[in-house]
């Protein structure tokens, strides 16, 4: 951590404000957990259980369809030293709580003790219920993604837990809606509380209520569950550290193929073979189809958050937005493999035209039908023309501004072969900016069409609708003309400097 502060001083920026703001939620946390200790035993073990449980699942399953948990200290970067396994396991496990997720969650974690203040033997076991507590939600998530990281280094099962994380995430709102449309009372979570004190999620943080209620015997049994679970997530992760430090998991390699494949088809020219090369990361690496399967869940989300209403309309210009800026990483995907371009002495407009043209062929049809097909969902197929212009005018615009970004700016993400539970470390303060201003250019730019468009479907007008999509499409190509000529004026000058700063990441 202190070397990636010496890197970059935005890093340690970053930093600072992500400790404000984490200490700003700590606080609430304390101050929550202080005023449900003035409420009855049954309100405070309710709370304190639905806390530490939701920790516990957090740090166990939010890894698996996150893709990731923090690998300053990856274990295979310790194969070659010879450090004891249960030295290794525990300094893995010490290591997890530096940073501003750890410390959270140990804040939290003992916070929960605080809900016992009026019983001092309950604050007691408390204290220890919330130490277990947290060593459990670690450790076992930390095993639980040792032990399944061979199966997903298979690509397949990678996209799958994409897809369930985007479901995920998708279902969020569903659930809250439904939260929030139920009579929800104390009596409905008490069920639910009473299920997880018998399991390893709640186990640790029932205990000082059974304390409270001078139930001894439950207090020792919630304590031999969670030091049960937590030497059986040490045992199990120190046979996956052993196996990882031999075989190392590794994405697997693509499957057999013959011919030239995409390069057979496309023109033998250099603006050509950026395409296909481009063409063959959009079909076959990993990275891009978990970006790409994002897309379609955007309607979804729309129509969920939009209650089906006319919300919805946008998700074609919001999947434009979001196919094109995915642009602006395309370098940093490139890793290493950006010598080519570079020893090559490839045009930069021709780079930056090859990228926007292997995009566009995945893209620009699924954005089409995206819109089409929300249109006529929503009945409102009189707005097609205004829609299209508006989607259309934001992905031509987001493709020049994305050709430009990405001349600038490349930023630390994963590499491919990488063990798949596994983020990239060195993001800094100066790449957010960058992104953020990026999205302000674009969406500024765009503008003109959007909002006629938006004034076309909001009146309707058909003649409107018609004279949007004319200057989505001219003002987009606009754009992406002046992206892709700028873009490539600043790549041929940033081109050695950028494959310095990928190779860095590696």
């Amino acid at each position: 951590m202190l070397n990636g502060f010496r890197r970059s001083v935005w890093q340690l920026v970053g930093f600072v404000f992500a400790v404000l703001y984490g200490l700003g939620i700590a606080a609430l946390v304390v101050a929550g957990m202080v005023a449900v200790g003035t409420q009855d035993v049954e309100l405070q073990r309710t709370v304190t259980v639905l806390i530490g449980s939701a920790l516990v699942v957090g740090w166990w399953f939010v890894p698996l369809i996150a893709f990731g948990v923090d690998a300053t200290l990856d274990p295979e970067r310790f194969a070659t030293y010879p450090i004891p396994r249960r030295t290794l396991v525990l300094g893995l496990a010490a290591s997890a709580l530096v940073g501003i997720p750890g410390v959270l969650s140990a804040i939290a974690a003992v916070s929960t003790s605080f809900a016992w203040f009026q019983h001092p033997l309950a604050l007691l076991v408390g204290v220890v219920g919330a130490v277990l507590g947290l060593a459990v939600a670690v450790v076992g998530g930390r095993a639980l993604v040792a032990l399944v990281a061979p199966l997903v280094a298979r690509r397949r099962v990678r996209e799958l837990f994409a897809v369930l994380g985007l479901l995920a995430i998708v279902s969020i709102g569903p659930v809250l809606s439904g939260i929030t449309s139920l009579s929800l009372d104390r009596h409905t979570f008490d069920g639910l509380v009473r299920v997880l004190v018998w399991t390893p999620f709640g186990a640790a943080w029932a205990a000082p209520a059974d304390a409270a209620a001078g139930e001894w015997g439950l207090v020792l049994v919630r304590l031999a569950i969670a030091v049960a679970t937590l030497l059986l997530a040490f045992w199990l992760w120190s046979v996956a550290l052993a196996r990882t430090l031999v075989e190392p998991a590794r994405a697997a390699s693509g499957g057999r193929s013959t011919g030239l494949g995409v390069f057979g088809r496309i023109p033998a020219t250099p603006l050509g073979a950026v395409a296909g090369r481009c063409l063959v990361y959009w079909f076959r690496d990993p990275r891009y189809a978990v970006a790409f399967a994002m897309v379609p869940f955007i309607p979804v989300l729309l129509w969920v958050v939009g209650r089906g209403g006319g919300l919805m309309l946008a998700a074609g210009a919001l999947a434009a937005f979001v196919s094109g800026w995915g642009l602006s990483a395309d370098v940093s995907y490139d890793g290493s493999a950006f010598w080519m371009h570079v020893s090559a002495g490839v045009r930069g407009w021709v780079d930056r035209l090859g990228r926007v043209l292997a995009s566009a062929v995945i893209s620009a049809p699924l954005v089409v039908a995206i819109t089409v097909v929300t249109a006529v969902i929503a009945d409102r197929t009189d707005a097609l023309p205004a829609l299209l212009g508006a989607a259309v005018g934001i992905m031509l615009t987001t493709y020049g501004g994305a050709s430009i970004v990405s001349a600038l700016f490349v930023q630390p993400v994963q590499q491919p072969g990488e063990n798949p539970f596994q983020t990239r470390q060195g993001a800094s303060l100066a790449t957010v900016l960058s992104q953020m201003v990026g999205w302000l250019a674009v969406l500024v730019a765009a503008l003109p069409s959007s909002v006629l468009a938006w004034i076309a479907v909001a009146r309707p007008s058909a003649t409107l609708g018609w004279v949007a999509l004319v200057v989505g499409l001219v003002l987009g190509a606009g754009w992406l003309v002046v992206g892709i000529r700028v873009g490539g004026r600043l790549l041929e000058r940033r081109a050695p400097v950028l494959l310095q700063r990928v190779i860095a990441f590696e």
